[in-house]
C-alpha cells in the first residue's frame, strides 16, 4: 500500500537512507500551473534541520520533477520527481540490525517480511513524508484555483496546549517561530519544554490541529466513503499519529443534543449553522462549513537514551541508538498534516467532478 487517493493519486517510494525518496502523482489536472517554488518551500517547512527543535541531520530537500510537467504546466500524465538524499550516516544504525527500538517499527517489519533495512528505519521513516509534501503541495495549487485554504498549527506539545479554538488566533502567525503555533507565548514555553527534553535526551509528543477553509458542501459518501473517515485514514497514515477526532470530537460525549446541535438558518441563498460543533462534516459529507480536526502525535519512540530491548534472538539487551532524531515531531508534522488534507480534499472532489451542483459557483447549499 504505497498508493494514497482515488483519482488523484500519489504513490511514494525510497527509504531515509536509500538514494533518494521519490514519487508520482496520478490524476493531476492538466493545465494545473506547477509553481517549483512553492513546492520547493512546502519542502523546506518540513526539511531537517531548520531549528533547534529538530533533528540535526542537513537536508537541502531539493525537489527535481522528473516528468508530467511542461514550461511550469501539468500536461496529464504522471508527475515524476525525486529528492535526493544527501546527509545520510547509516553507520549511526550498526546497533539495530539485530535488535528493536521499543515502540518502533523494527519488530512488526521484521515479522511480516523477514527482512528489515535498519538505516534510519528505512521504509518506515517519517523521510517518507517528504514525497507527500510534494503531492500536497500540487494539491494545494489546485485547491488554491477552487478558494480553498488548509492551515495546520501545532495545538499542544506536552503538557502546554492552547485553550481556544482555532478562530480565537491569528494562524498567520503561525510560521512566525519554530514550533508552528499561533500564540507566541505559548510557542515559547513549547520551545523551551522541547529544548529541556531534548538536553535530558527523551522526547515528547502533541497536537496538530488543522482548519480547511471553502470546501463546498457536497464531498463525501454516505456510508464507507464518509469525508471525515478518508481524513481520519489519511491523517493516522503519518509517522507517531496515535488519535485523530473533527469538530468538538471526543468533548461531544460530555454534551447533551440541546448543547451540540448545529442549527441551520438561511444565509442569503446558502444555508448556514450558526455553530460548528461538526466540524464542517454532517453524514460523512461536508456541509460547507469550516472543516477542523485534531491529531494527536506519541513522543518519537528513538531516544538519545539507552533502553532495555531484545535482539533478533530474543536475549535481553541495553540498546543506546546514536542517530540523529527529533526531540518532538510537532513542528514538522504541521506541513504533512496540511499535506495529507489537501490530497483527500482535492481527491474528494475530483470523485465528484460529475455532480455540476458542487462544481457550479452559488449552487451548493442553497435552496
Amino acid at each position: 500500500m504505497n498508493t494514497f487517493g482515488n483519482i488523484f493519486r500519489l504513490t511514494t517510494f525510497g527509504e531515509s537512507h536509500g538514494a533518494c525518496i521519490g514519487g508520482v502523482i496520478d490524476g493531476c489536472p492538466a493545465g494545473l500551473e506547477i509553481d517549483a517554488d512553492y513546492v520547493q518551500h512546502e519542502l523546506n517547512r518540513r526539511r531537517p534541520g531548520q531549528s533547534a527543535v529538530t533533528t540535526s541531520r542537513c537536508e537541502a530537500d531539493r525537489v527535481e520533477f522528473l516528468s508530467g510537467i511542461c514550461e511550469g504546466v501539468a500536461t496529464g500524465a504522471p508527475v515524476g520527481f525525486a529528492v535526493w538524499n544527501e546527509d545520510r550516516r547509516s553507520q549511526d544504525y550498526d546497533v539495530v540490525k539485530d535488535a528493536f527500538r521499543p515502540s518502533h517499527a523494527d519488530y512488526t517489519y521484521q515479522v511480516k517480511y523477514g527482512i528489515r533495512d535498519p538505516r534510519g528505519g528505512g521504509r518506515a521513516s517519517a523521510r517518507e513524508t517528504v514525497a507527500r509534501c510534494v503531492g500536497g503541495a500540487v494539491a494545494k495549487l489546485a485547491l488554491a484555483q477552487r478558494g480553498i485554504t488548509v492551515q495546520a498549527y501545532t495545538s499542544r506539545v506536552g503538557r502546554i496546549g492552547l485553550d481556544g479554538a482555532y478562530t480565537d488566533y491569528d494562524l498567520g502567525l503561525t510560521e512566525s517561530n519554530p514550533v508552528r503555533c499561533p500564540d507566541p507565548d505559548r510557542a515559547a514555553e513549547m520551545e523551551a519544554l522541547i529544548m529541556e527534553t531534548k538536553s535530558r535526551g527523551d522526547t515528547v509528543g502533541g497536537i496538530v490541529a488543522c482548519v480547511v477553509k471553502g470546501v463546498p458542501a457536497g464531498l463525501g459518501e454516505p456510508v464507507f466513503g464518509k469525508l471525515h473517515a478518508a481524513l481520519g485514514a489519511a491523517m493516522l497514515s503519518i509517522n507517531a499519529a496515535k488519535g485523530f477526532d473533527y469538530g468538538i470530537g471526543f468533548d461531544t460525549a460530555n454534551l447533551f443534543g440541546s448543547e451540540q446541535n448545529d442549527i441551520f438558518y438561511r444565509d442569503g441563498e446558502r444555508v448556514r449553522t450558526r455553530t460548528n460543533f461538526s466540524g464542517g462534516i454532517q453524514g460523512g459529507i461536508s456541509n460547507g462549513e469550516d472543516i477542523y480536526f485534531r491529531v494527536a502525535f506519541k513522543a518519537v519512540a528513538t531516544l538519545a537514551t539507552a533502553q532495555p530491548t531484545v535482539d533478533c534472538d530474543g536475549r535481553d539487551v541495553l540498546l543506546h541508538v546514536r542517530g540523529r532524531h527529533d526531540p518532538c515531531v510537532l513542528p514538522r508534522a504541521v506541513p504533512i498534516v496540511e499535506a495529507m488534507a489537501a490530497m483527500t480534499v482535492f481527491d474528494y472532489l475530483c470523485l465528484s467532478a460529475k455532480n455540476d451542483r458542487i462544481f457550479s459557483s452559488g449552487l451548493h447549499g442553497t435552496f
